[in-house]
């Protein structure tokens, strides 16, 4: 009962809250590969949904291969979710650089553009730059997606880099080699939000699936703001670890 009562109070459409609860225990092996499920009315009583809402969250996992259904005999475990890669998120400077340096990511650059105009988390944060670059970036860790950015880079400082390095490496690990001790602040902060449209076609997501919204700014000693950023991460692909002790 106590995972029905979490069903209930999220905003996520109940069948995919299902869903992401039934691939979650394929993946534990709490539904081995091979065996059956309980049928569609012993899990329409656990959960208290209709029978539609549990008809579309089974043919979500039907789709993904992950289920199949055998007439007359209920439906099997067929495979199990592919592990994704995970994403660490570090809460201090020398560790998120030292996490980004080396990573095999491919990154896709969606947009890009000039811009003096910051977006509103960066709003009121150091003194602005006259200009920066402002880039879209879809970042994929073994094939996968994993994040979609937007970046906004002193426009001053991106032209100290060539261009093919915004293609392969972290914006943050490139700000750490230009400047080092110049940087005076570094902040992040990490919300948790739903996948719109857009979001959920880039990540290869269900729409309003858990993201990871993670926003940082980075200011030099002079107190201007020479870079904003803002990640959008696939909720099963990052993980936040701290030591409270």
């Amino acid at each position: 009962m106590q995972e029905t009562a979490t069903i209930n109070r999220s905003r996520v459409p109940l069948y995919l809250q299902l869903a992401t609860l039934f691939r979650n225990r394929i993946a534990s092996g709490q539904w081995p590969v091979g065996e059956r499920i309980p049928n569609l009315d012993d899990l329409v009583a656990e959960f208290a949904v209709a029978r539609g809402t549990m008809r579309e969250a089974m043919g979500e996992l039907e789709r993904e291969g992950l289920l199949e259904r055998v007439r007359g005999r209920g439906s099997f475990v067929r495979s199990s979710p592919l592990r994704k890669p995970v994403h660490q998120l570090e809460t201090d400077w020398a560790a998120l650089i030292a996490a980004h340096q080396g990573q095999d990511v491919q990154i896709e650059v969606l947009e890009h553009g000039r811009t003096s105009v910051l977006p509103d988390f960066a709003a009121g944060e150091g003194v602005p730059v006259k200009q920066y670059e402002m880039m879209r970036r879809l970042h994929r860790r073994n094939g996968h997606p994993a994040m979609i950015g937007r970046s906004f880079l002193c426009s001053r400082l991106y032209r100290q880099v060539p261009k093919k390095r915004m293609y392969q490496e972290s914006i943050l690990t490139i700000l750490h080699e230009l400047l080092g001790p110049q940087i005076a602040q570094a902040r992040q902060v990490l919300t948790i939000d739903t996948a719109d449209m857009e979001i959920a076609s880039h990540l290869d997501l269900p729409l309003n699936a858990p993201v990871a919204r993670v926003q940082r700014l980075v200011l030099d000693h002079g107190g201007h703001l020479i870079y904003a950023g803002e990640g959008l991460y696939r909720g099963d692909m990052v993980r936040l670890e701290i030591n409270l002790r």
